[in-house]
């Protein structure tokens, strides 16, 4: 079934997650014009659905980028499904981003035979990137050896690591006043008291190598602080290549604002 957007087809899709299935959109660009040297594969943040950054694919497919967004599991904006495991969740969720890859290429192939002949060509490249939680799963999806160094970019949204011996927001009385209503439109086993601290914790335990990320936060973020992005920005550049921009307006619960500091990142690198 399809919806359009100027010339741009919307294929919805399922993904796997154990014994379930979650929501997933498939942007296919249009033959038409001119199509780009990669494909996307992205994800939303923390309590979010797909919807928060359509934005994002809306604008890539536009600029001839074939792309695909999904749910997070457990997150009940994007469907009612249930996580009844938190350990399965942090090890499972980052694996999506490789059956989305394949799914995407296997949509792709449906399509025609022209489309499936230039995005699987040796000279694309894949981009995996998403929003706060969905960026660093992103990010852990790099761990491993599927995504080569080669062929993958990283561009990451609103995520960062707070300066050492400052309170995070997420510990502040102010953040926590504003969980009630979030924790419920998550699973219990992800609630805010169990995720936030494994969010911290994880991202001081990236092990990643030979990758090329790109942070885009906001200078009025203020979930990630103001110097976040950069000290993670140091914290992973001794084993790879990062860089950071720092827009004025993408406040933490606005990350469809990226969408054009992500156009221009795909086009300064010869992506689009």
């Amino acid at each position: 079934m399809y919806v359009y957007r100027m010339s741009i087809k919307i294929i919805k899709s399922k993904l796997s997650y154990l014994d379930q299935t979650i929501n997933a959109m498939v942007f296919i660009p249009s033959e038409d014009r001119p199509l780009a040297k990669s494909i996307a594969v992205f994800t939303h943040g923390y309590t979010s659905h797909k919807a928060s950054i359509l934005s994002w694919c809306t604008r890539l497919a536009e600029e001839g980028v074939a792309n695909i967004v999904f749910d997070l599991p457990g997150h009940y904006l994007g469907s009612y499904n249930e996580v009844s495991n938190f350990e399965m969740f942090t090890s499972e969720a980052p694996k999506l981003f490789i059956q989305a890859k394949g799914h995407l290429e296997e949509v792709i192939g449906e399509q025609s035979l022209e489309l499936q002949k230039h995005f699987t060509s040796i000279h694309i490249k894949t981009v995996l990137g998403g929003h706060s939680l969905g960026a660093l799963l992103s990010l852990i999806a790099l761990e491993g050896d599927f995504f080569s160094p080669e062929r993958t970019q990283s561009v990451c949204v609103g995520l960062g690591m707070p300066p050492e011996g400052v309170t995070h927001i997420f510990d502040t009385p102010f953040y926590k006043s504003t969980l009630n209503v979030r924790r419920q439109l998550v699973s219990s086993a992800i609630s805010p008291e169990k995720i936030f601290p494994w969010i911290k914790e994880r991202k001081e335990k990236l092990k990643l190598s030979g990758r090329r990320i790109h942070f885009i936060t906001g200078s009025d973020d203020v979930v990630v602080g103001k110097e976040g992005s950069e000290i993670m920005r140091d914290y992973l550049i001794k084993d790879n290549e990062v860089t950071v921009d720092r827009p004025n307006k993408i406040p933490h619960h606005m990350p469809e604002l990226a969408a054009p500091h992500i156009k221009k990142y795909l086009k300064d690198q010869g992506l689009i």
